[in-house]
């Protein structure tokens, strides 16, 4: 029974991501060569997405996530200013992706596990105040959100040289950035006791890239999911797992990190 198995639970959410992509159908993606996370430069002569089928962005939940992107400032440690439209855009994506199977499935393991209500329009809320309820982060209250850290980054530090991106962990921030020409893809990170090395197909890479110059050494990011199975992959992991979340996400094992934000 998944309810005592969060591995079986998360594995059962990707099956039910209908939404996800299909490497080859849907996108391309160039993996380059690989590196070690101290080997310093670029071992990815070309971006690593492609092609990327025109209409994927403008899926539902897609067009809902993306407006949400820009509605933050990427230097941590500077106050947020959440506008009227800013909150209307958020409850617009939760309400959209609250008709898919993954966030049903979510709903139904917490009511199950106590962790929420069984009003669906309350565990909305709660979804609304666990994602996007801001913070303090980098020594300034309300910086920060959990929805910015994880899936549009965040850069830390103020001097030239001691500055590092913190978060960014969602592919379509990556490709939309990364198209835009500020990411610069660098490679693959090996990965460890030698594992099969990553190709066009692999949907789970970890990589390393500069975002606006400043480096991320070592990112894992889930390749063309859909944003409701993030988004249901990582609350499920929150309340019904722990700091490390040691499990089998599809074909592949994983460790998913949940970390208290704020302080």
């Amino acid at each position: 029974m998944e309810l005592n198995n969060l591995s079986k639970a998360c594995t059962w959410l990707w099956e039910l991501d209908l939404n996800r992509l299909s490497p080859g159908k849907d996108y391309t993606i160039e993996c380059g060569e690989g590196k070690k996370v101290y080997h310093k430069g670029d071992k990815a002569s070309e971006n690593l997405f492609s092609w990327l089928e025109d209409s994927v962005l403008r899926r539902p939940t897609y067009s809902r996530f993306c407006v949400l992107l820009n509605n933050y400032n990427l230097h941590q440690g500077y106050k947020e200013s959440v506008t009227q439209q800013d909150k209307h855009e958020e409850a617009a994506f939760i309400e959209e992706i609250s008709r898919s199977a993954p966030i049903k499935y979510l709903h139904r393991y917490l009511v199950l596990k106590e962790a929420t209500s069984q009003d669906y329009e309350d565990f909305k809320k709660m979804l609304t105040s666990l994602w996007f309820d801001l913070c303090g982060r980098g020594g300034c209250s309300s910086s920060s959100s959990a929805f910015e850290h994880v899936f549009v980054g965040e850069i830390k530090g103020q001097k030239q040289g001691e500055n590092e991106v913190s978060g960014f962990h969602n592919w379509i921030q990556f490709y939309l950035e990364e198209s835009n020409g500020n990411v610069d893809y660098q490679g693959y990170i090996f990965p460890r006791r030698r594992g099969e090395l990553p190709d066009s197909e692999t949907q789970l890479l970890t990589i390393q890239f500069e975002w606006h110059g400043v480096l991320k050494s070592v990112s894992s990011t889930l390749i063309c999911v859909s944003p409701e199975f993030e988004i249901a992959l990582y609350t499920l992991c929150f309340f019904a797992g722990g700091e490390d979340n040691h499990v089998v996400i599809g074909p592949y094992p994983v460790n998913i990190k949940v970390l208290q934000v704020g302080g």
